[in-house]
């Protein structure tokens, strides 16, 4: 491991030195052209964040070699520029300081609420229902699929509330986290009211004006999701392995781990919530409540509904107050959310007092100790938000696009558009940027074929879902990724843990999602065909390539080894 850690030393700091000799000189007022150099950055933070395990220092290093490559290769330059232009930024921004305040919030609630015992007796209400660990699982994929409509809300939800039951059940955080992970972005992507489908319909009515085409953006936008095979398949695979009880690859291993040992996580791992919330002792006497519970989470859920279509009404002109799609999607999302978290500690706050379980005092230390649990993912949001940053001024995804969007066959369009969108995901850790860099490439190509005859008519419609589902590919998988982030650390898992036993089951999705892709683009056949047909796959999979985790199967095989 020492060596290891010198060798990586040397390796970083040869790089920058590389990076100052190569970088080239850009005049004043024109925009740096920087080829191959642009993966740097986001390339330098996957890699040691793999390597180390370190992903504070990763990203940051990330973010100081893009900083570097922008200031004409002067490292003090660099240096500085990483503090205030990115860093600095990526806090002041107005949505980003929002997430940051509801990140916190979130924290001081679940501190209230597992001060008071809630989140105890719901684990243990939940087990009465879900006794297995196969039940367990599919319980917390269904919770994922209900809270649908944000998936920061998602993530902070279903985490902290199927902990408990999961660790009970020798289920491994990071199946925990993957299952959280997996019904957040591909939900909230699809859902006809969340909070992305603003962004997602104003990049598609922009597109479409921008090529002449009269459509109503909502139906276009409902067009899609047949077409999203990703998000489609990724949800699917979740409860096929729930189901079967099997897993393959690294997962298999933390299972088999988790249900022999009762150690939901490694010996080396280091999860990303703090001990105030994971090991929050409770008063003695105190009755367990789920209501103590139920009663704030639902606040929060109401709260940010309502809010979201008042918010969304309030601030845009000639929208009807009951059209309520429209006000969802012209919502700013971050402030609602600060509301619902807000009432909802309140809420936590006043039951908590109110029936004697803490005092006004207690409940607000409470409160603090919680939100001290999620510092360091305010910290990793911030340097992930700022390496974003970073990318789109070295004009990473640019580069990527340019790369592999020559002349291509009508036919393979969809496959490598996302193809492209899964890259630049991932590369990038943002789903939302990813969409906003290639529909703008990717929808005029696809319009060029239709308009020549040489493209089906459902080019646009499926290129178009390509973009969206291959965004959320590296929204979802990405170790810079703030859902992938606040996933793990709404599930208390080792962040790197989650990504390294993630990472097959997206490639598995997504690779189902290209044969989708080559039946809708190639063949000319129904999405409809693509889903059958992907469905069954995914089954025979998980069925000949899965392993079984059931405990009575492991103690068997580990009895047979030991033979």
């Amino acid at each position: 491991m020492k060596n290891k850690n010198i060798l990586s030393v040397v390796l970083i700091v040869l790089l920058f030195v590389l990076v100052a000799f190569l970088t080239p000189d850009v005049p004043d007022g024109e925009t740096p052209q920087f080829g191959w150099l642009s993966i740097l950055p986001p390339l330098l933070a996957i890699a040691l964040a793999f390597i180390t395990k370190q992903v504070l220092l990763s990203l940051f290093l990330g973010v100081f070699i893009g900083s570097v490559m922008l200031n004409g290769g002067n490292i003090f330059y660099g240096f500085l520029r990483t503090l205030d232009n990115f860093v600095i930024n990526s806090v002041a921004d107005s949505w980003n300081a929002a997430i940051l305040v509801f990140t916190l919030s979130i924290g001081g609630m679940i501190g209230v609420i597992g001060k008071m015992g809630g989140t105890k007796a719901i684990a243990e209400a939940l087990a009465k229902k879900a006794k297995t660990v196969r039940s367990a699982q599919i319980v917390t994929w269904l919770m994922g699929i209900i809270v649908f409509f944000d998936d920061y809300a998602n993530t902070l939800i279903v985490g902290p509330t199927m902990r408990p039951l999961t660790d009970k059940l020798k289920i491994s955080r990071e199946k925990l986290a993957y299952i959280v992970d997996s019904t957040a972005a591909p939900v909230t992507g699809m859902a006809l009211i969340s909070t992305w489908i603003g962004y997602e319909i104003g990049l598609i009515k922009d597109a479409y004006e921008s090529l002449g085409i009269k459509a109503n953006i909502y139906e276009v936008f409902v067009n899609t999701i047949p077409y999203r095979f990703y998000s489609i398949f990724a949800l699917l695979l979740v409860f096929i392995i729930a189901f079967k009880l099997k897993d393959f690859g690294p997962m298999y291993k933390a299972e088999k781990r988790a249900r022999l040992t009762g150690k939901v996580l490694a010996d080396d791992a280091k999860p990303m919530a703090s001990d105030e919330i994971t090991k929050m002792e409770l008063k003695e006497g105190i009755k367990l409540r789920a209501s103590n519970a139920i009663v704030p989470i639902l606040t929060l859920i109401i709260v940010a509904f309502i809010g979201l279509w008042y918010n969304g009404y309030t601030y845009s002109e000639g929208i009807n107050w009951y059209d309520i799609r429209t006000c969802f999607g012209n919502a700013d999302a971050s402030v609602v959310l600060v509301w619902a978290s807000i009432v909802a500690s309140i809420v936590a706050i006043v039951m908590a007092i109110s029936q004697k379980i803490l005092s006004l005092g207690e409940a607000l230390e409470s409160w603090v100790d919680g939100s001290k649990s999620l510092l360091i993912t305010c910290i990793i949001l911030v340097l992930a938000w700022s390496l974003g940053s970073v990318t789109s001024s070295v004009g990473t995804a640019d580069f990527l696009v340019k790369v592999v969007s020559d002349k291509l066959p009508s036919g393979l369009l969809p496959i490598i558009v996302f193809l492209i969108s899964c890259v630049v995901a991932f590369a990038t850790g943002t789903s939302w940027g990813t969409m906003a860099i290639v529909i703008p490439l990717a929808l005029p190509l696809a319009n060029s074929y239709i308009l020549a005859g040489t493209g089906a008519s459902n080019l646009l419609i499926a290129t178009l879902s390509a973009v969206l589902t291959g965004s959320i590919f590296g929204d979802h998988c990405s170790p810079i990724s703030d859902t992938t982030i606040m996933s793990s650390m709404a599930s208390a898992s080792d962040h790197i843990d989650h990504v390294k036993t993630q990472i097959p089951y997206s490639l598995t999705a997504a690779g189902i999602a290209i044969l989708g892709y080559i039946i809708v683009g190639i063949f000319k056949l129904s999405p409809i065909v693509s889903l059958i047909v992907g469905a069954a796959l995914l089954v025979g999979i998980v069925h000949f390539f899965g392993k079984s985790t059931a405990e009575e199967d492991l103690l068997l095989e580990a009895n047979e080894s030991a033979e």
